[in-house]
């Protein structure tokens, strides 16, 4: 199995919204029954700040590590950081959230504890532009410094969350592609002189159209790497009336790669050679859809890593880690949904080094190769059957150990590892995760299943 690509080491990363850490109006999670959010006034619910000291919650993300933390998404374009030990009641004029010193000093303190370093974002609501209209770098510049000041590390930065939709992301009325690029250029001076180690990310839009590519060429100048975000459709609460049977498609599946071909044209166009990352990510946006917090998604989820790792994507962040329906963990009591269990086990077992697995794609079967982790010369096989009524047989002519997901019912929460329902244990305590002996020969693939094979005996020279 010849070497493809490489990928950073906090390849599998995620997201912890500014409105979390603030508090406030964020995406309702779905109640116990029905599967439509039919009112407007019912998208969004007020939630206070995520308790990003809760033991659970530092346990579960440590274990994730290394990755990327990052702290941004809508809400962020319009907070308020009050760099004062007095913060005002409610936000400033030209503003919507305030997060205080001791907030951000969580996100710090929770970022050196898990391994996480910050990725984040700026306001750009109208609180931070002068009379001409123009973004001003204050409120950044306060956020650098304290940040600094606190020994906090912040590895990269966009400059506002996805420029593609300004109305919603609180920019000023009829901001356009100038005034983008002009506002852009000022906070790429900013960073170059106050955070010069921080990268530049851009232009973290969402789109794939003559918006997007337009704010890309006007991004391109600046940036060290490309960011992009990617939904492959909206949830129910926006709208969308897309049901669960799709959700194990090829086609559905492949939307990522497809997402991911509009930013790598225009990478090699107006930025050849800047490494991609994908700042933002889940099963559906305005909160995932009710089926993104069961074993339904585990499919999407480790697909998209298995794709985008092969095509070169340095770094994927999914959206969020608890928060709403597609959080890794549940929004209220922290515990560990499917997706966090495929998270875990692809954080365990594959290495930084993607291999080509020499089977061609099919219908129904995906099958992807890395170097094994901390297993030289060892190489771990990631086989997703998304096919839900169809096995299939894989010839390996190696010993292996086997890890397979599975549940009895693929749209209820639970997930089974070889047969064992995955729970946390007394104080916390992850299970083994303990693979089974599997003997070289034609191994059966049963439908909709997702199976990991580790071969430490590989002897693949790419991977010593």
């Amino acid at each position: 199995m010849p070497r493809i690509a490489a990928v950073d080491p906090r390849f599998q990363s995620y997201n912890i919204e500014m409105v979390e850490v603030t508090g406030g109006r964020f995406w309702r999670p779905y109640g116990a029954t029905g599967t439509q959010v039919d009112a407007k006034a019912d998208r969004f619910a007020e939630r206070s700040p995520i308790d990003l000291r809760d033991a659970r919650l530092r346990k579960l993300a440590a274990a994730l590590s290394p990755a990327y933390l990052r702290i941004s998404g809508t809400w962020a374009n319009s907070t308020f950081f009050a760099d004062s030990d007095t913060p005002p009641s409610a936000p400033p004029a030209g503003f919507k959230g305030v997060l205080t010193r001791p907030q951000w000093q969580d996100v710090v303190d929770f970022s050196g504890g898990v391994d996480a370093p910050i990725v984040t974002s700026f306001a750009i609501s109208a609180g931070t532009r002068d009379a001409n209209g123009h973004w001003t770098p204050e409120q950044a510049q306060r956020l650098l410094a304290f940040t600094r000041s606190i020994g906090g590390h912040i590895a990269a930065a966009e400059f506002m969350n996805e420029p593609d939709l300004p109305a919603i992301g609180g920019a000023p009325e009829g901001y356009d592609v100038a005034a983008y690029g002009r506002d852009f250029a000022a906070f790429r001076s900013l960073m170059k002189q106050a955070a010069p180690d921080v990268m530049v990310l851009g232009p973290g839009t969402v789109g794939t159209g003559d918006d997007a590519a337009a704010l890309f060429a006007a991004t391109a100048p600046g940036i060290d790497a490309v960011s992009y975000h990617h939904y492959g459709a909206l949830s129910a609460r926006c709208g969308n009336d897309r049901g669960p049977e799709a959700a194990l498609s090829d086609d559905w599946l492949a939307r990522t790669y497809d997402t991911l071909a509009f930013y790598r044209a225009q990478r090699d166009r107006f930025a050849p050679g800047r490494p991609i990352w994908l700042t933002e990510t889940a099963e559906t946006a305005c909160g995932g859809n009710r089926w993104a917090a069961t074993f339904i998604d585990t499919f999407r989820y480790l697909d998209q890593l298995g794709r985008l790792a092969k095509a070169g994507v340095q770094v994927v962040m999914h959206n969020t880690l608890a928060a709403s329906d597609y959080g890794l963990l549940d929004q209220r009591s922290h515990l560990p949904r499917p997706n966090y269990w495929g998270a875990l086990l692809w954080r365990r077992l594959m290495g930084t080094t993607v291999l080509d697995a020499g089977i061609a794609p099919r219908p129904g079967l995906h099958i992807y190769a890395h170097c094994a982790r901390d297993s030289p010369g060892g190489v771990a096989l990631l086989v997703i059957n998304n096919d839900r009524e169809q096995p299939h047989d894989l010839a390996l002519p190696a010993a292996s150990q086997r890890y397979t997901l599975a549940s009895e019912n693929l749209a209820d929460g639970s997930v089974q590892l070889n047969r064992t329902t995955l729970a946390l244990g007394p104080a916390d305590q992850l299970p083994a995760l303990t693979g089974e002996a599997t003997a070289a020969g034609t191994i059966m693939v049963a439908p909709a299943t997702i199976s990991f094979l580790t071969v430490a005996t590989a002897g693949n020279a790419n991977c010593r």
